[in-house]
């Protein structure tokens, strides 16, 4: 199912703090604007601040306040990397953060047992709207009392 386009990091992070006004979450944003400020520039020469083809890229780290600790970082080649009371999602495409974050908010994210063997790991799961879902393992001993309030 196709998600809002956000163009820019500027526009998700717009789209977060509607999401943080609904759920009545504080919210704390750090930019970082310019390829020699960016995390992932690689391409970009000492001392650049545009990249090659001229652009200006924009990173934006995001805290949530709350349960579950959330915490978003956009990234400019339009995927972001989320954290859920500990546990990393990596390259969520941009368009899919809002509808992660409402997911995780309103109760559809949950934890379950999955494995052949013994032990069994301990899966987060965000389901979004169609088909689309995210899944990434929790580690050993860091099950926190929201990830315990979510298995089934």
């Amino acid at each position: 199912m196709g998600h809002p386009h956000l163009p820019t990091t500027e526009s998700a992070v717009t789209a977060i703090r509607e999401i943080a006004r609904a759920e009545n979450r504080e919210m704390t944003v750090t930019d970082d604007i310019g390829a020699d400020q960016t995390s992932r520039r690689t391409s970009s020469g000492a001392f650049a601040v545009l990249d090659p083809d001229g652009s200006l890229p924009h990173e934006a780290f995001v805290e949530l306040g709350g349960s579950p600790a959330v915490s978003v970082q956009l990234f400019p080649e339009d995927d972001a990397k989320i954290h859920v009371d500990g546990v990393e999602f990596a390259d969520v495409p941009r368009d899919s953060v809002p509808a992660f974050l409402r997911s995780v908010y309103g109760g559809l994210a949950h934890v379950t047992a999955k494995g052949r063997f013994w032990p069994s790991g301990w899966w987060l799961v965000v389901p979004l709207p169609g088909d689309e879902s995210y899944k990434e393992l929790v580690l050993r001993g860091t099950l926190t009392p929201w990830l315990s309030s979510r298995v089934r």
